[in-house]
């Protein structure tokens, strides 16, 4: 835009885009140099993680507030605003490089207001501010560096920015007196481009409206994503290669409504791909952020919780579509990391686990051949066939790193089995006590640095995932572990008055909750409710609904915006659509408007969620594949759907069968409600009037079918149930 090209003019500089995705006080120099920092800034009080690495920079950083604004117009200084997370790879660069420098620290103070901000605690400010530098510079990710007016009006954005020049770009070391000097020179003509940016960015964040979305953007989605498919490796081009599993479900859907085998295709082998390749953690378990090549090999050795929650849901489901054992597997071993290594002990789930440690990306999960022989003996060769075990090395990194290797499953245990004449099974246990054996080992290692703060949002999405795994594979504690997690949310992170926080650490619940925790949070709670079939979890994601409606809704131009109408006033309030590494707050909410307009019976739901889809209609329009969490919804909204009540006693086996043999198909757009026997009027029928009538039949548990609003007779007869479903009794039922 002419912004961009204006002011990387006025500044004279080049910016230093990047695609990976403080001095306070006086200097304590009398201080043992590990007892006492050299440096102490306004960040030590801050819970966050990402905040506490810069606590003790020679940069003056501030956490924002209004006591940084306030500094710099009494100071008639521009704001350099810092914006990253704990466990970037390139935000402990440039901290490490940069920041903890006393030569950038004196530079900075006396040229800016420095403010730090951890976009997992402020997604609301990353929001709006990942706007202004995909306008002005094309791209984004973090670091991200901003410079703006104290009023909060930006007028420069950069990712990483290296200490010194280097390849013909600016470094600190020469953007500081520059921007120094624009700011005394040509003070007025950088405010006025804030200004044309900030009026750009309001308008940029106001969303556009259109028509309704109908089948063809389910089609245009598809073919969108299948032209980037890559059919040798999985996943989509190019390189890096992110899992984006909402892409999965959508897929999974798409064949689903139309038989189409490709899509399923697509699916198998992304998720094959995936599971057999570094991305994922061969020894310990769970995924990886994301690859760095094509072949799924090399990965960004960080674990994020959004990616367990996400990728175990497709797994789940792929399950339910192609009753593969390895898809359940994977999905029980990404929950068994979790639950080991994320839970914290109130039941919430950590946020997530760097990729470095002792200072070296991927050093925690890196082997070299010596090491697999030194631990596994007689039993090293099948480990270092199956894993890919190269004396040279699969993964060249720093210079102490050569001859490692990222393990991955280069032979399965049948081929290995083939190859040396053993019986398979045989093969697998051996392989499998070898994986004990280096698990134990790897322990022993200096632990990548977890960030234990718990978020609300990303705890929403594990609780789903959990609760429907709960359900497909008949794992009760899988419903105790998402009740538990659940509990822990509606009472700590909850006000009195029934609105969420964000954040929970070191004791510390703060931080005004933003739309998607309201939306994950109501996701998970619905999932929790048709595992445990526990009314408080489905009125508590009716009550969560409401509040979601009353302070987030936008009820002129329909959809929600990110941050409540109470909260704080940012440059602008954004209504966000795109689905990024995990579904956006408003595609969740689209899936929970019609999921509880189909249980209550009330259609001013469903008519919200019109809404909803008309207002992002136009964005959907020029990026269908951009939005395919958003299409989960239409999927359902456009049918065939399902609204099930199941009849009878709770522990009763008739009943677990039902739940059993419905659990067993794929139906993804269907609700379910539980009627319990004995009761006149159970505490399901103030939520769903039309249950109270749907009784068990002569005594034993009953399905209750409607399909697109219409209903057929009940049956007690699961086979006849799942024809209900499907119009084909499945193979292997016992009629």
């Amino acid at each position: 835009m002419r912004s961009r090209r204006r002011l990387t003019a006025l500044l004279g500089l080049s910016l230093w885009i990047t695609t990976p995705s403080a001095w306070c006080g006086e200097r304590q120099t009398d201080a043992p140099a590990k007892a006492r920092p050299a440096y102490t800034n306004h960040l030590a009080k801050e819970k966050s993680p990402y905040l506490q690495l810069h606590a003790h920079n020679p940069v003056d950083w501030y956490p924002w507030g209004d006591e940084a604004f306030r500094k710099a117009k009494e100071e008639n200084k521009p704001i350099f605003l810092s914006i990253g997370y704990a466990t970037c790879h390139w935000c402990h660069v440039m901290e490490q490089e940069s920041f903890s420098d006393p030569l950038i620290g004196e530079m900075m103070n006396a040229t800016f207001v420095s403010i730090k901000v951890d976009r997992e605690e402020r997604p609301d400010i990353d929001s709006v501010y990942m706007t202004v530098s995909q306008m002005l510079t094309g791209g984004g990710g973090w670091p991200l560096n901003i410079l703006m007016t104290p009023d909060k009006k930006p007028f420069f954005a950069a990712t990483y920015i290296p200490k010194e020049d280097r390849f013909g770009r600016a470094g600190l070391l020469t953007f500081i007196p520059k921007v120094a000097r624009e700011w005394r020179e040509k003070h007025e003509e950088l405010a006025g481009s804030a200004e044309q940016i900030t009026a750009a960015v309001r308008q940029n964040t106001s969303g556009a409206a259109g028509g309704d979305l109908t089948k063809a953007t389910l089609t245009e989605a598809y073919g969108q994503l299948a032209s980037r498919f890559d059919p040798v490796r999985g996943g989509f081009l190019p390189a890096p290669k992110f899992p984006s599993p909402h892409q999965l479900l959508f897929l999974l859907r798409y064949w689903k409504r139309t038989g189409d085998s490709k899509a399923l295709t697509i699916v198998e082998k992304t998720l094959d791909a995936m599971r057999g390749g570094g991305i994922f953690d061969q020894i310990g378990f769970g995924f990886h952020r994301y690859s760095t090549d094509p072949q799924w090999l090399v990965p960004h050795f960080e674990k994020m919780l959004y990616d367990q929650a996400m990728l175990a849901m497709a797994y789940t489901e792929a399950y339910q579509a192609t009753h593969k054992a390895e898809y359940r597997t994977t999905a029980e071993r990404v929950f068994e990391y979790v639950l080991r290594d994320m839970r914290a002990p109130n039941g919430g789930f950590y946020s997530a686990e760097d990729a470095d440690s002792e200072g070296k990306e991927g050093k925690f999960y890196l082997w070299r051949e010596a090491e697999i022989r030194s631990f596994l003996g007689d039993d090293a060769d099948l480990s270092i066939a199956a894993y890919g075990v190269e004396k040279g090395g699969n993964f060249h990194g720093d210079e102490g790193e050569v001859h490692a290797n990222i393990l991955h499953v280069a032979k399965t245990s049948a081929e290995i089995a083939s190859e040396r004449k053993l019986p398979q099974r045989d093969v697998e246990q051996r392989l499998e006590s070898a994986r004990r054996k280096l698990f134990a080992a790897r322990e022993k290692r200096v632990h990548p640095p977890k960030d234990d703060k718990i978020l609300t949002d990303w705890n929403g999405l594990m609780i789903a995932a959990l609760a429907q795994a709960a359900q497909v594979f008949d794992r009760p504690d899988y419903d105790v572990a998402a009740r538990r997690a659940a509990g822990f949310l509606l009472t700590t992170m909850r006000t009195k008055d029934g609105r969420l926080l964000h954040r929970f650490r070191d004791r510390d619940a703060a931080i005004a909750g933003k739309l998607d925790d309201y939306a994950f949070l109501t996701w998970g709670l619905l999932n929790v409710y048709e595992s445990s079939f526990e009314v408080r979890y489905l009125q508590a994601a009716i009550d969560l609904q409401r509040v979601t409606l009353q302070h987030f809704g936008d009820a002129k131009g329909g959809g929600f915006f990110l941050t409540a109408d109470d909260a704080e006033q940012l440059l602008a309030r954004p209504k966000e659509s795109y689905d990024g590494a995990i579904p956006s707050g408003n595609s969740a909410e689209l899936l929970n408007l019609i999921r509880i307009g189909r249980i209550t019976g009330d259609p001013s739901y469903e008519a919200t969620a019109g809404k909803l889809m008309r207002a992002f209609s136009a964005g959907v329009a020029r990026a269908a594949s951009a939005h395919t969490a958003l299409l989960l919804g239409l999927d359902f909204a456009l049918g065939p759907s399902f609204e099930i009540v199941l009849a009878g006693r709770r522990d009763a086996t008739d009943l677990k069968r039902l739940r059993t043999v419905l659990a067993d198909q794929f139906l993804p757009n269907k609700v379910v409600l539980f009627r319990p026997t004995g009761e006149e009027e159970p505490p399901v029928t103030a939520i769903a009037a039309f249950t109270k009538r749907q009784v068990a039949i002569r005594n034993k548990a009953t399905a209750y079918v409607c399909t697109n609003y219409v209903c057929k007779l009940p049956t007690n007869d699961p086979a006849a149930m799942v024809k209900l479903l499907t119009g084909a009794p499945r193979k292997g039922i016992d009629q």
